[in-house]
């Protein structure tokens, strides 16, 4: 899939994934999928393997930032800020960055023939 096309068909999935189901699957699709998203960004000016390790590190560094408490407070006063910041650390979202990432390359990668950020 080309990565314009993966940018609103992932966001698609990670908002009804969020409006649509519950509990720890709602949680760590959301999670993964956020890094998905931000995979199939990259993927218009990066490599795969490069796209996936800055998208984890992007989400890691957004990770670490909520321990500042600063994500939290604009979380509170923005939805927007909750959806890209979020709002408390979670240590398990770690792990589920780095699924959402492989997903992205899946995802990307899914096509026929490889387009200029194919590896």
């Amino acid at each position: 899939m080309k990565p314009w096309l993966a940018v609103p068909v992932v966001l698609a999935l990670g908002l009804g994934v969020r409006a649509f189901t519950g509990g720890d699957f709602a949680k760590y699709a959301g999670v993964a999928l956020y890094t998905t998203l931000i995979y199939a960004l990259l993927a218009f000016w990066l490599r795969p393997l490069w796209a996936a390790i800055a998208a984890t590190g992007f989400s890691w560094a957004v990770e670490f930032f909520q321990l500042t408490g600063i994500p939290a407070d604009l979380s509170a006063r923005s939805t927007l800020a909750h959806l890209v910041l979020g709002s408390t650390f979670n240590a398990p979202d770690l792990f589920w960055y780095v699924v959402g990432a492989a997903l992205g390359i899946v995802i990307v990668r899914s096509k026929a023939s490889p387009g200029p950020g194919a590896a």
